[in-house]
């Protein structure tokens, strides 16, 4: 009895019950229409004018349907009551598409229609089944003028069997509104579950999400190993001179106070923004090229910096990478370069193109690749490809040069 009456299929007969009083707004709107041109009829007592106004109101239910809102609306029904198989996801949010929204239709008309039929069984079946039931044991029920018996079946053996008829109609009942909700059940997928155009909508929005939540990981590789890299390097020239030259122990640890406390407020910037859970994180925002004098005073590092053009003009997007380049340059300028030699750093303006050149020192002995490490140059590359530009990177008269050409019109994308 399980498929007729278990958890399931009770939710489910739930589910098309919901679709019966859905439908009577429907239905009585039928019922007037028909009763306009057969005023004669009385309409309840007449099963031919109820199945006419049945025929009326589908109609008139898959044309509300149609709206955008319908779907959601019946995809939470059919989440909760219809015992839909995990691997089978419904749709979320309003249909927009043609597609989507006849689909839709569709869903609540076989969903209205079947619970109509449904209900009224349930409504006329159940009372009548249990009244054949009594007829043994109550004689009011055999003489009730609603059964009106005919003499034919007032005899004991007949009575005899009626509670098994009764019982029969009942099981009989549960067995169309256990096909009933299977039917539906197996639809649901089909009519609410996400269209081609649908799939392509998330598809776009996830790869957006992806988008800005990989920028956010470059923020996040670009702004903090920086600072780790100056902060090891200042600390170590600290130690080695800690008895011999306090003056520039105080300038280190100064140098390290200021490096880390910009680097606390970029942080908190991005966790805020990996922390909207619900939405698209915004694109990433932080300081520019005005900002740059800052950044070379506590680099770690001396750094000769010359500027050809208005750099105050070069536009916010386009500003924020050329900040995040060089500081991902001279962070592999610290760990990768010569001790103590100086970094040349210009910045070019030019028509419609900026350009950044930085050239650091080799050191001495190749360096030690970490492992998990070689993320700069290409977080660099990504960041030049965003905006248009393009970076070359490579040996130099003796020494490394990394060079970025950026265009100063970013794209749309970038500039929100």
């Amino acid at each position: 009895m399980t498929p007729l009456l278990g958890r399931r299929a009770r939710q489910r007969w739930l589910h098309l019950i919901i679709g019966g009083a859905l439908l009577m707004p429907y239905f009585l709107v039928g019922t007037v229409i028909v009763g306009a041109y057969r005023p004669e009829a009385t309409l309840f007592a007449s099963p031919a004018g109820q199945l006419i106004a049945f025929a009326y109101a589908l109609p008139m239910a898959a044309v509300t349907a149609l709206l955008p809102l319908a779907r959601p609306l019946s995809v939470s029904v059919a989440r909760a009551l219809c015992g839909l198989p995990a691997d089978r996801p419904l749709a979320d949010g309003p249909a927009r598409t043609r597609q989507a929204r006849i689909r839709s239709a569709a869903w609540f008309t076989l969903h209205v229609g079947l619970g109509g039929i449904v209900s009224g069984m349930t409504l006329a079946l159940v009372p009548f089944a249990v009244g054949v039931m009594g007829l043994p044991f109550f004689a009011t029920v055999r003489d009730s003028p609603v059964l009106d018996l005919p003499p034919a079946l007032d005899r004991t053996w007949v009575l005899a069997l009626a509670p098994l008829a009764g019982v029969a109609m009942l099981v009989a009942l549960a067995g169309c509104a256990a096909a009933a909700g299977a039917l539906l059940a197996n639809r649901a997928p089909a009519l609410l579950g996400p269209t081609p155009d649908d799939r392509l909508a998330a598809a776009e929005r996830r790869a957006a999400e992806l988008a800005v939540r990989n920028r956010l990981a470059r923020e996040l590789h670009d702004s903090v190993g920086h600072a780790l890299s100056a902060v090891t390097l200042q600390a170590g020239a600290a130690r080695r001179v800690l008895d011999s030259d306090p003056e520039f122990v105080l300038a280190a640890l100064t140098a390290i106070e200021e490096t880390t406390r910009r680097t606390v407020g970029e942080l908190d910037t991005v966790l805020g923004l990996l922390r909207k859970d619900d939405e698209v994180p915004d694109a990433p925002s932080g300081p520019g090229l005005d900002a740059l004098d800052g950044l070379l005073a506590h680099c770690g590092m001396p750094v000769a910096y010359a500027a050809d053009g208005e750099t105050g003009t070069v536009p916010a997007a386009v500003s924020r990478e050329a900040y995040r380049i060089v500081q991902e340059g001279l962070s592999n300028a610290l760990r990768h370069g010569g001790r103590g030699e100086p970094a040349r750093l210009r910045i070019t303006v030019r028509t419609g193109e900026l350009e950044i050149a930085l050239d650091s020192p080799l050191p001495a002995r190749p360096a030690v690749v970490r492992p998990g490490g070689g993320l700069g140059l290409r977080g660099i590359a990504e960041r030049a490809v965003l905006l248009g530009g393009r970076t070359e990177a490579g040996p130099h008269d003796g020494g490394w040069r990394l060079t970025a050409r950026l265009p100063l019109h970013a794209p749309a994308q970038e500039q929100r």
